[in-house]
C-alpha cells in the first residue's frame, strides 16, 4: 500500500511537468535569426554537420564502452571455461 501511494505521488507529480516541457518545446527552439541563417548558409553547413555528428559520438560512446568491456568480459570467461575444460580432459599423473 506504501508503495502504490509513493508511487502515485511520483506519478501525480511528474505528469504534468512532463506536459509543461511538451507545451513549451516549440518555445524553447533557437531564435528564428539564428536558425535561418544555419539553415540557408553554405558556409556554415559544416559546423551544422559538426554538431550532428559529435551529438552521435556522445550518444553511441556509452554503448560502444559497455559493449567493449562486456565483449573483453566474455571472452575472458569462454578463455577460462576452455582452460579447465582442457585440464579436467588431461590425464592425472599420480606421484608417489
Amino acid at each position: 500500500m506504501i508503495c502504490r501511494r509513493r508511487c502515485r505521488s511520483l506519478f501525480a507529480g511528474l505528469l504534468p511537468a512532463a506536459v509543461i516541457m511538451l507545451l513549451l518545446a516549440g518555445v524553447a527552439s533557437a531564435c528564428p535569426t539564428c536558425k535561418d541563417s544555419l539553415a540557408n548558409d553554405p558556409a556554415s553547413a559544416s559546423m551544422v554537420r559538426g554538431y550532428y555528428y559529435s551529438i552521435l559520438f556522445m550518444v553511441s560512446a556509452p554503448y560502444v564502452v559497455f559493449g567493449s568491456l562486456a565483449a573483453y568480459f566474455y571472452w575472458q570467461i569462454r578463455k577460462a571455461r576452455a582452460k579447465q575444460a582442457a585440464e579436467a580432459s588431461q590425464p592425472q599423473i599420480a606421484v608417489e
